[in-house]
């Protein structure tokens, strides 16, 4: 499922379109912005969103077999709640 996809559902069940569009985006936006101030955003029955730091590290490049370092990064963990995980 896409946005566009995720935005007619929300429509169907409960406003008109355009509605379900600025919805959906306030959601997303919502949660990027917790995220960005390195809080965690956790939707009950759903999960919890989490930045997590990478540390710095030594890889191999697979073309070349040569060593590289590999620079520390922020990046996004999800956890998904008991009730998401009795569905799949």
């Amino acid at each position: 499922m896409n946005k566009a996809q995720l935005i007619e559902v929300v429509a169907k069940k409960t406003c008109t379109k355009k509605e379900a569009q600025m919805a959906v985006e306030a959601l997303l936006e919502a949660i990027k912005n917790s995220l960005k101030k390195k809080e965690s955003v956790t939707i009950a029955g759903f999960g919890t969103f989490k930045v997590k730091e990478r540390k710095a590290r030594t890889g191999r490049n697979p073309k070349t077999g040569e060593t590289i370092q590999i620079p520390a990064k922020k990046t996004v963990g999800f956890r998904a709640s008991k009730e998401l995980k009795a569905i799949l």
